[in-house]
């Protein structure tokens, strides 16, 4: 049996501008950070050759072809495993419309679990470009590659994404105080809201061929330095300043991004003392992450008793092989 934990990320600024809609036409780029919240894909050798998968459904099959789950399927088929196996996903959290990247996370997850039961060792890298090529290019899915590389890799990154689809990682290297500083202020909690993200990436990315909304796209990548800097300085007033700038452009790209729900959620936040927030993922639902100073976090707390708060830290590693015990394998 094999057990990969690959963790989930949340994003601060930038955020799609990893779509080839925007970065084939001019440099995208993000800062986001992997945290505490995992997916896991689970492998085993079985005796017979069927495959079996325990999602939120099972399967069992005969050949690779008939496998419904599109990641399993297209895992299996890029990485050569074609039978006699059983393969589990797990969770941290709800696995869709969170927000937190979990499909990319469990796509790169299931892509080294299945490598490593293949003995082959490969690099954050390369699952970070098989996890973009599955979701983009095999299944056309209308999502950018923040989350591939931010589950490959973990730490808190900034990614620029060029024009010829390579992926350029800059970690970024701050002080454990300054790093403290920055994950203790933020908050992340559940709106109750779980959507689809792919019908609000579908209208940002045909958005994009409109002058106003590449304007607005430009200038949250032209966010990201400044936020970068202010990390790195512990200047916590102006990384909030700039991802409220953040979301009230992001607000701009495409309908449906925000809703009456989530400014009500976002209103009793600021009130209570939130600096700034936005909405993670491509919006709609999922989690609101906000940025809160210490000293008036037990007021939001008290204000935002009616939603569910996600506790999380800062996560430094990426995807990773937590128990194999092949020893005696002859795979």
């Amino acid at each position: 049996m094999i057990i990969v934990r690959t963790p989930l990320r949340i994003s601060f600024v930038g955020g799609g501008s990893d779509l080839r809609a925007f970065y084939h036409q001019s440099d995208g780029r993000v800062i986001c950070t992997a945290i505490d919240k995992f997916v896991y894909a689970i492998v085993k050798e079985r005796f017979d050759d069927l495959i079996y998968i325990n999602y939120s459904k099972k399967e069992t099959v005969e050949r690779v072809d008939e496998i419904q789950h599109d990641l399993v399927r297209e895992a299996m088929r890029i990485t050569g495993v074609d039978k006699g196996i059983e393969i589990t996903t797990l969770a941290d959290i709800p696995s869709s419309g969170s927000g937190l990247g979990s499909s990319s996370s469990i796509t790169v997850a299931l892509l080294h679990a299945l490598y490593t039961f293949k003995n082959t060792l490969v690099t954050a890298e390369h699952l970070a470009q098989e996890a973009c090529r599955i979701e983009i290019d095999i299944l056309g899915k209308p999502i950018g590659r923040q989350d591939q590389y931010a589950a490959a890799y973990g730490g808190l990154n900034q990614f620029t994404f060029q024009s010829d689809d390579t992926t350029q990682r800059l970690p970024v290297k701050v002080s454990t105080a300054a790093r403290r500083r920055f994950a203790s202020s933020l908050l992340l909690y559940f709106t109750g809201i779980t959507r689809k993200a792919d019908e609000i990436l579908s209208r940002q990315q045909s958005n994009m061929d409109a002058a106003e909304k590449r304007r607005y796209m430009q200038t949250m990548v032209e966010l990201v330095p400044p936020f970068v800097h202010a990390v790195t300085l512990e200047d916590m007033d102006t990384c909030a300043k700039l991802l409220d700038q953040n979301w009230r452009l992001k607000q701009q790209l495409a309908d449906g991004i925000s809703n009456p729900a989530i400014e009500d959620m976002y209103r009793v936040a600021k009130a209570a003392g939130a600096q700034a927030g936005k909405i993670l993922g491509a919006g709609g639902g999922g989690f609101l992450l906000l940025m809160v100073a210490r000293e008036k976090q037990n007021q939001v707390f008290k204000a935002m008793s009616a939603y569910r708060e996600l506790p999380f830290m800062i996560e430094e590693s990426g995807s990773k092989v937590i128990f194999d015990d092949r020893a005696y394998s002859s795979k």
